[in-house]
């Protein structure tokens, strides 16, 4: 794979000096972003971070281009959404490339990355002709009550490095087609799938004789924090840690704005005594393992019936022998590097507190070297058993290192799946259905996914994606998420030739 013929065709130039330049120069000069692929841990480009003045110039943009958009009419917003799923079905190989090489997953994982935000642009197009409100019947003769819905202005998009361009994609389509414009910051660590996008979105935005502010890209911490604190940011969407969710919703919640926040999971897969174990094996495998456990819903912990649990463990322990490392580009792996080497010693870490605290390994983890591996960051996933209590099982580790514990109960099993801090994503895997039920009863998992006879992660857009708890509470995506990106108006409309008070209130002049 030649990465500078992808740039390129992405519209990514990279000069003499390693800098990328692309259809629209980034703003600002602040300092340096260096881009390092894990997969070989090679330099692919620098990208020149957004300053304090650059920072002013989008959000002036930002602003003028939103009175003209959210006058435009919400299906006629759809088509230019629809035009930019069609771009991306054309930049589709390449985007997921860059992907899969500047974050690390696997190129397989890469593509469907893409493809999600090739759904989520077809589930916006349909959208924008279903921004429904509701008629109301009002107390008093000759009125008309109802209740319409818009757009609240500029949106802003903090993504994290595991998914680089889907879930700016899931906010992105849907603050569009609701009215309003975005302004994204992606992640330090994978800046150029981001200028990437912005390239392809210029290009329809120009066809469309449309503003260029109706999508911004800004780079660097620095200004996640200004948007944090700028009142002209109706809306920060923040997809990250837990420690900084807190302090995006601190700072937002502090000048009355909205948040949707998208923060940690500690995702557990209930095997019952009745569970297909071959099936759940698989489950459970990719759960942990897919771009090296370091998706949000990644599964970290397995709670296993006594019954079968020696059984179950022995023929995981049999599928962690078979899974191949190395270069994600190559179809044959399927488990690439982790993000960088803080990640990987953030994983020798954990595997440290587990021993310390008291778990086994059943499968042993490790940093992986030797040929196509020297970048540092290709690991060994491990298994280790545990008990639920332990510290660091309450933590979400962002690597591949899986927790197998045991239960007697399935009374048992749900408490020991919801009592963790995170709520994000959780399974079960039984073919009794009353216990199917009672997980997905008000008794059972407190999650804002859960699942049956499939695994944690994997989500659909067509569903409304997010969790509780220390998960933030936050939702994007299918379902009723649009609303979280709209205001809400109740309006009285009195057709009568006089003016009665509501609750009969007698008021005569």
């Amino acid at each position: 794979m030649k990465i500078n013929d992808i740039l390129a065709r992405l519209g990514i130039e990279i000069n003499n000096q390693g800098t990328s330049t692309g259809i629209n120069k980034l703003p600002g000069n602040g300092p340096v972003i260096s881009s390092y692929s894990p997969v070989n841990g090679k330099l692919i480009a620098h990208v020149e971070s957004t300053d304090t003045e650059g920072y002013e110039t989008v959000m002036q943009q930002a602003q003028k281009a939103f009175l003209h958009w959210r006058s435009v009419p919400a299906p006629k917003r759809g088509d230019m959404v629809r035009q930019f799923g069609d771009a991306l079905r054309e930049n589709k190989e390449d985007l997921g490339a860059l992907v899969s090489y500047e974050m690390g997953k696997s190129l397989q994982e890469g593509m469907g990355e893409v493809q999600e935000m090739i759904d989520i642009c077809d589930f916006a197009l349909g959208l924008s002709r279903q921004l429904y409100g509701l008629t109301m019947h009002s107390e008093r003769l000759n009125h008309r009550m109802y209740e319409q819905w818009h757009p609240l202005g500029i949106v802003s998009i903090i993504s994290a490095f595991n998914f680089p361009v889907a879930v700016w994609a899931w906010n992105t389509a849907l603050a569009w087609v609701c009215g309003n414009v975005c302004v994204w910051k992606p992640s330090s660590k994978t800046p150029l799938c981001a200028v990437a996008c912005q390239n392809i979105v210029a290009k329809v935005l120009k066809a469309n004789n449309l503003p260029e502010g109706i999508c911004n890209l800004v780079t660097g911490n620095a200004c996640g924090n200004l948007m944090n604190e700028d009142k002209r940011v109706s809306l920060v969407s923040f997809t990250g840690s837990t420690k900084i969710g807190r302090l995006v919703s601190s700072a937002v919640a502090g000048r009355f704005g909205r948040s949707i926040l998208e923060l940690g999971g500690n995702n557990a897969i209930i095997i019952s005594e009745s569970a297909d174990l071959e099936m759940s094996v698989i489950g459970a495998v990719f759960g942990a393992v897919g771009t090296a456990g370091q998706r949000c819903t990644s599964t970290r912990r397995l709670i296993i019936h006594e019954s079968v649990y020696n059984d179950f463990t022995a023929k995981l322990v049999k599928a962690y022998a078979q899974i191949k490392i190395g270069d994600p580009l190559n179809e044959h792996n399927h488990m690439g590097p982790l993000i960088d080497k803080d990640a990987v010693r953030a994983y020798l870490n954990s595997i440290e507190k587990v021993k310390q605290q008291g778990g086994r390994f059943i499968v042993e983890g490790g940093v992986l070297d030797g040929s196509g591996l020297e970048s540092g960051c290709y690991v060994k996933p491990c298994i280790a058993e545990v008990e639920y209590h332990f510290e660091i099982v309450q933590e979400e580790t962002f690597a591949p290192l899986l927790y197998v514990m045991k239960y007697s109960t399935i009374d048992q099993a749900i408490q020991m799946q919801n009592d963790v801090p995170q709520g994000l994503s959780s399974a079960i895997m039984t073919l009794n259905l009353r216990e199917a039920e009672q997980f997905l009863s008000s008794a059972g998992s407190d999650c804002g996914i859960a699942n049956v006879n499939i695994g944690t992660s994997g989500a659909e857009i067509g569903g409304a994606f997010g969790g509780e708890k220390e998960t933030g509470g936050g939702r994007e995506s299918g379902s009723d998420a649009w609303k979280g990106y709209m205001r809400r108006q109740t309006n009285t409309i009195n057709y009568s030739n006089a003016l009665p008070l509501a609750q009969g209130i007698k008021f005569d002049l």
